[in-house]
């Protein structure tokens, strides 16, 4: 449960960075999580992540299910620390090309499509109660599910969103 907690509460800060970008926002105020106000998750099981996230526009999803709660306490600390420090390393570049970054402990997603419906995405039952959701409305989501390295991780966000590889050049311009 405490591991929870602080997977919740550390994605939460690297998602508070991507405030200004021009990426997903939430339309349910009851689904995020305002540190400043002092409301804080006090376990996995009672947190406001639960409430299902509504994904429209590039995103990748943090989760941490419940479920991680039935794994040693040692291998959750360490998933923690290695998902903390490995998004951590990526959400730079993400902020970069206007991927919201954004955390959850609920086990369903929905994608906002047009004319106000939306697609569901569960992710409880895969193999690991922990990992990423790459999501483009309109496209098929990419689940990874476990830890992964911030280069593995890099790899796969380059891949899903046709990014360059060259991360440390200017923001892309955009055309009309």
């Amino acid at each position: 449960m405490r591991g929870a907690m602080l997977v919740a509460l550390a994605l939460t800060c690297l998602a508070a960075c991507n405030k200004g970008s021009r990426a997903a926002t939430d339309t349910r105020p009851t689904d995020t999580l305002d540190l400043g106000a002092g409301l804080a998750p006090r376990d996995s099981a009672d947190s406001v992540l639960l409430a299902p996230r509504v994904v429209t526009g590039p995103t990748v999803l943090v989760f941490w299910l419940p479920a991680a709660d039935s794994f040693p306490p040692d291998d959750q600390a360490a998933a923690l620390d290695d998902m903390t420090e490995y998004t951590g390393k990526v959400a730079p570049v993400l902020e970069r090309y206007g991927i919201k970054l954004l955390p959850t402990n609920a086990d369903t997603v929905f994608v906002a499509l047009p004319n106000h419906k939306q697609r569901t995405i569960l992710l409880s039952g895969l193999d690991y109660p922990f990992g990423y959701v790459i999501i483009e409305p309109g496209g098929t989501e990419r689940i990874l599910a476990g830890v992964y390295a911030d280069d593995e991780l890099l790899e796969e966000v380059r891949s899903y969103f046709d990014l360059p590889n060259d991360t440390t050049s200017a923001r892309p311009r955009i055309t009309t």
